[in-house]
């Protein structure tokens, strides 16, 4: 068997490395690539980390297990699709092979050298380095057009950003396959060029020399500045605690000395770290939970000066030019568990982002204040951090929203580039049509931003609110171009109704679930279009159960419905282009919308509601029936202001804050009022 991709055939993998990351990676390769027969082998030269590496993905496949994330069965599976050997001649069939050693150039050199013996020519060879540039590891190979840097984060398996890293030599094809090829499997790959520690590291590295310079000034100790910058910068884990887990401190101490000369002067290694080095311990850091006692007065100061490193050394890495500014929100904010750094600035002003980077260049010789942050605090505008992002196919355009951290779920930012984007597209006379899909493999959209519905206070807001979406949609319905929406995941909520506003839907086939409404759930009805444009796709008896109880339903069950018009497989993406270039040329014709009111049959279907708010249901019913009888749009309009009167039932509150505490798997104890 084998993994066919964008001209790519993969019948087996390989991991160099069973050390601290490649037995990881591995895991994540098998728990993917099991189901269609690709075998994962890692090669190590030390029988003894081979048998360390093997008993730390089994805990981890008994951990999944006992949590549910899959079954024994699928845990046998996925090990047994793994090998673990000393010999490298089993990677004489491998398409894709990632080096994880130490990050020791002599020692990376001599695996490649290796490789390059008993690999075939076509495959691709990559080094999974945190530091060293493509260029310097691959010095010695003698065909450097397909090899590249894939860097991982810990940990590998489980956080979704890789920084995908060329050199000069890379062949671009070999780039943009790894970059579509780690999206299908669920990552979020960025492309970052070549520079010692790419994008992300000097970030992450330059964050905990600030705090270990702060202790070293006698500010705070450890374990207060672990609590203090984990505050400040909203980190899951402090810098101190991060070494720990991550093994760190040496990598660090040789990183930031390299990057003394080639990114700015202030990186060094202070003496707190040289002498944990020596000493080879970790960090005394708190445990989790436990309450560590700081002035607040000091941590107000701490919170500035670690804020101005931080924000400074993000802008350095985009003034570098190394890396897109919207690839390097999402990676900082994922691959650090941190707040998203531009949209920070945002908040706080761009102007003050300037002031606390220049107080604390200031304070620390060699620090740069970085000329993009200069220029942007001068135009007097926030920073514009994409999430649409537009993609020319001859005459087609492949739109894409992407915000992996919440699924894709639509907020006042997304919808705004969504207008914009749709409106070039209108303009451009050379544009046809266009697919509309989402980022990876998990989420078209899976709805509508709670946070932002649950922080207004009053019916008017929260009907402009629905209003403002709508108008997007509509915008979509009637751009005059077709649309396909590609729905490479579920889409529930905003996202199915963003779908349902396209003139056509696609979905992968075998979706278990693909889309729905599940706004009775959190006591709300749909705000753009749900409760009026379902019932005109699928029919009102069909449309009634589906909107009252909130349940979604498979891409199966949405093409017998004819809420989908096909089921593919393979790249969603791709078959979304094939199918708006039946829609241009009329080999297919779109499913027409019914605008005008609708037939009430004599009797729907009895549905029962279970633990469901009764008030919400009421004015579900309502809303349904009464914009039935509207044209449509004069049915979305009487939706819009329906949802804004739910700010007035406790049951919305309810709802909201069951949703903002627990997810969508508590239910929500409604009082029905």
């Amino acid at each position: 068997m084998a993994w066919e991709f964008m001209g790519r055939t993969i019948h087996k993998i390989g991991v160099v490395g069973s050390g601290n990351i490649g037995p990881d990676i591995a895991l994540y390769f098998s728990k993917v690539f099991h189901k269609f027969g690709v075998p994962v082998v890692v090669v190590d030269i030390s029988e003894k980390a081979l048998r360390s590496g093997e008993a730390r993905v089994k805990g981890k496949f008994g951990r999944g297990v006992r949590s549910g994330a899959f079954t024994k069965e699928e845990m046998d599976a996925m090990l047994a699709n793994l090998t673990w050997t000393t010999d490298y001649v089993q990677l004489k069939d491998a398409d894709f092979v990632i080096e994880a050693a130490t990050e020791n150039v002599g020692i990376k050199r001599k695996i490649f050298a290796e490789l390059e013996k008993f690999c075939p020519e076509t495959a691709i060879l990559a080094s999974n380095s945190s530091h060293m540039e493509p260029e310097v590891i691959f010095e010695e190979i003698t065909n450097k057009e397909r090899c590249l840097v894939i860097h991982y984060f810990f940990p590998a398996e489980r956080s979704i950003i890789v920084e995908i890293v060329p050199g000069k030599d890379t062949e671009p094809e070999v780039t943009d396959f790894m970059l579509n090829f780690y999206e299908q499997i669920g990552k979020a790959p960025i492309k970052v060029k070549s520079r010692y520690g790419y994008a992300i590291d000097p970030i992450f590295e330059g964050i905990f020399l600030a705090g270990a310079l702060l202790v070293e000034k006698g500010i705070a100790t450890v374990e207060q500045m672990d609590a203090m910058a984990q505050r400040a910068l909203g980190l899951g884990v402090g810098p101190f605690t991060a070494m720990n887990l991550t093994g760190g401190n040496p990598i660090t101490q040789h990183g930031i000395s390299e990057m003394h000369e080639k990114i700015m002067p202030w990186f060094h290694s202070p003496a707190i770290l040289n002498n944990q080095v020596a000493l080879d311990k970790p960090w005394k850091t708190s445990w989790k939970h436990e309450d560590v006692h700081y002035n607040e007065s000091v941590y107000e100061k701490v919170a500035d000066i670690i804020k101005g490193a931080y924000l400074g050394l993000v802008c350095e890495a985009l003034d570098s030019g190394i890396v897109a500014l919207g690839d390097l929100e999402m990676a900082v904010e994922s691959s650090l568990v941190i707040k998203a750094p531009f949209q920070m600035m945002n908040t706080m002003g761009v102007d003050r982002a300037l002031e606390l980077v220049k107080a604390y260049a200031e304070e620390w010789p060699g620090f740069k204040v970085p000329d993009v942050l200069v220029k942007q605090a001068v135009s007097g505008e926030p920073w514009n951090i994409p999430m649409v992002f537009r993609e020319d196919r001859e005459d087609v355009v492949v739109v894409t929203i992407r915000r992996p951290s919440a699924l894709n779920a639509l907020n006042t930012t997304i919808m705004s580039q969504l207008k914009n984007v749709f409106s070039d597209i209108q303009r451009d006379d050379k544009i046809k049509g266009a697919v509309l899909t989402g980022f990876g493999v998990k989420a078209f959209v899976s709805g509508a931003d709670v946070h932002e519905i649950a922080r207004m206070r009053s019916p008017e807001e929260l009907e402009v609110f629905a209003l403002n979406g709508q108008s997007v949609l509509n915008f979509i319905e009637n751009l005059g171009k077709p649309v396909v929406c590609a729905m490479n995941g579920l889409a529930f909520g905003g996202g199915n109704e963003l779908a349902m506003a396209c003139t056509a839907r696609i979905a992968k086939k075998g979706t278990k679930v693909l889309c729905g409404q599940p706004e009775p759930k959190l006591g709300l009805v749909p705000g753009y279009g749900g409760s009026q444009r379902l019932p005109r796709i699928i029919g009102l008896s069909a449309a009634w159960p589906i909107l009252r109880l909130g349940d979604p339903i498979s891409s199966k069950e949405a093409l017998e419905l004819g809420l989908i018009q096909e089921e593919v497989e393979g790249d969603i993406k791709e078959a979304g282009i094939v199918y708006v270039k039946k829609l241009i040329s009329g080999e297919v014709s779109a499913p027409v919308i019914q605008k005008n009111p609708l037939e009430i049959p004599d009797q729907l279907p009895e549905v029962n509601i279970g633990f469901l708010s009764k008030k919400t249901d009421e004015i579900m019913q309502r809303v349904i029936l009464e914009g039935a009888k509207m044209r449509l749009e004069e049915g979305l309009k009487h939706e819009a202001k329906v949802l804004g009167e739910l700010v007035l039932t406790k049951d919305m509150r309810i709802g909201m804050e069951t949703f903002s505490k627990f997810g969508p798997k508590k239910n929500a104890g409604f009082s029905n009022a």
